[in-house]
């Protein structure tokens, strides 16, 4: 096995590809797909900010970001309200269809880590976490 395909990079996409399949599947009775599934949980913790800040909160480019705000609103999941101190501005909220389905979504991304993590010991999964967290912090300088 070459380099890159032994590659830190390529595993880490090759399990983000099997997560986004995983929670799509397990979300789509309530037509949410992964790219709205982390948007209405950082709604949940950001609760009235613009679509700008949810871009850049997320690192997702703002086209992908008004796409999927679109379909939430469609959906009754998302409203937007105008900002009081910008007019030409939205701010977000999640409606109480979406509050009702937060279990959902985060019940989804818990038996995901249940299924990939179930053969380590309780050190194995915290390294995991400690060392994931180094590498976004290194990026994040």
């Amino acid at each position: 096995m070459n380099n890159e395909e032994n590659s830190i990079g390529r595993w880490i996409s090759v399990l983000y590809r099997h997560r986004q399949n995983y929670i799509s599947k397990k979300l789509s009775q309530h037509n949410i797909g992964i790219g709205q599934y982390i948007i209405i949980l950082t709604l949940f913790t950001n609760c009235g900010i613009n679509q700008e800040e949810l871009s850049n909160l997320l690192k997702i480019d703002k086209g992908s970001i008004a796409k999927s705000i679109k379909k939430l609103e469609n959906e009754k999941y998302v409203e937007r309200k105008i900002n009081s101190n910008d007019k030409r501005a939205y701010k977000l909220f999640l409606t109480k269809k979406a509050i009702k389905i937060l279990p959902a979504l985060k019940n989804a991304a818990k038996e995901w880590e249940n299924e990939i993590t179930s053969d380590f010991s309780d050190k194995e999964k915290d390294s995991i976490r400690q060392l994931l967290n180094k590498m976004i912090k290194k990026i994040q300088k």
